[in-house]
């Protein structure tokens, strides 16, 4: 089934047990017909917008610069919810990964990261994955739905919320940074992702700056250049290879979009120069793209295109085909790319002990049967075959 037809079949409910509509996720035009709809003037939409985006409200009865007969009104036919977290884990290292269960009761996955001058919040787009990277955890999962904007936006207010953001923290941000990397394939869900980070990105409400975000595509190549025009935010590209031999087999979508496409969708992203970078993410996989060889390539490949790129030391998941580099390789390989010119520096693991790193996300982690194994395969050939037409 396409993304598309997943998304009609498995579309969120319109409305909540009680009938209420949801506000969160509404773009402001939307906010003001809702108010039109019920009666309300639409300059009520500008006072929700400051209460649910930069306050944090859930209850309209603290939005105490409406009238409590507006408050009243506004209870009956609408909620400013949030997901159900499910699971709250928090590793050594600080990562935190919450297991968030959406109205309709599929679950998605997002993780804060802390770092001493940043705090980068990893965002989910869909439930399960469209792709099949043979490296990421997520990749196992058949895609199950689109997320619209309204399950986006919540994954960032409710980290705010558990991280006691609202309306500002007093020294400084935790969660100053938003990627796109969690699960699935953000450009395969383009309208819900950009109405989402246009939402985060306004000055009146999470006021997120477009130059903090950054979207990671595993090489969407039509919607590339869209989404640097129309949201001119950071791009990632997931490359993890260098040929697209070995791309076709590790990354499908290569056989879609092969790595020529792709240099040229780069090269042509809106507002790229050297003071604006694509990062290119780079998984290490032992014996398999962490070669001297496999470096000098891979200089080669990104001739041109003002580049940094992120090495991942790979990490493992129940069932894993592959190990990750040893520390040795991945040094050599970045002394060579690093002495050509490009930034390259090594990802540090954060929250490996709660499956939080990158290609870890699942909405499950088990250890797996033959069964489990042989049901996996399926999935990843009938994804490959869907891909493929």
């Amino acid at each position: 089934m396409s993304a598309s037809n997943h998304a009609a079949a498995f579309a969120l409910p319109a409305t909540d047990a009680d009938g209420r509509k949801n506000l969160v996720g509404l773009s402001r035009d939307e906010l003001e017909a809702e108010m039109l709809s019920v009666g309300l003037e639409k300059f009520r939409a500008r006072q929700l917008w400051h209460w649910i985006y930069h306050r944090g409200a859930t209850d309209f009865a603290v939005m105490t610069t409406l009238a409590k007969p507006v408050r009243e009104k506004l209870a009956e036919s609408y909620a400013v919810a949030r997901p159900t977290v499910v699971r709250d884990l928090k590793s050594v290292d600080g990562t935190r990964k919450w297991l968030l269960r959406m109205p309709d009761g599929q679950e998605v996955e997002s993780v804060h990261i802390p770092e001493e001058d940043r705090g980068t919040l990893c965002v989910s787009s869909q439930v399960g994955c469209t792709l099949t990277c043979r490296f990421c955890h997520t990749g196992t999962q058949r895609l199950v739905r689109n997320l619209d904007a309204s399950e986006i936006v919540a994954q960032v207010m409710l980290a705010r919320d558990a991280l006691g953001e609202w309306p500002a923290p007093p020294d400084g941000r935790m969660i100053s940074n938003i990627v796109m990397m969690g699960m699935g394939e953000p450009l395969f869900n383009y309208e819900n992702v950009a109405k989402a980070l246009k939402i985060v990105m306004d000055g009146d409400g999470i006021s997120i700056s477009k130059r903090r975000i950054t979207l990671s595509t595993s090489g969407v190549v039509p919607a590339m250049k869209r989404c640097g025009e129309e949201l001119n935010v950071n791009l990632a590209v997931s490359l993890h290879a260098v040929t697209d031999e070995l791309r076709d087999i590790i990354m499908p979508i290569n056989r879609k979009y092969p790595l020529k496409e792709l240099m040229d969708a780069c090269r042509n992203y809106p507002g790229l120069n050297n003071a604006r970078r694509i990062t290119f993410e780079y998984v290490m996989l032992k014996g398999v793209n962490d070669s001297p060889a496999d470096a000098r390539a891979l200089v080669k490949l990104l001739e041109g295109i003002p580049s940094k790129i992120n090495l991942i030391p790979f990490n493992p998941w129940p069932g894993a085909p592959y190990e990750r580099s040893t520390d040795r390789a991945i040094q050599v390989f970045g002394d060579i790319v690093n002495n050509a010119g490009y930034a390259s520096p090594v990802r540090t693991t954060r929250g490996e002990d709660i499956m939080a790193a990158c290609g870890q996300l699942k909405s499950a982690s088990v250890r797996l049967s033959a069964a489990d194994r042989a049901a996996i395969e399926k999935v990843l050939a009938e994804k490959d075959a869907a891909l493929a037409g």
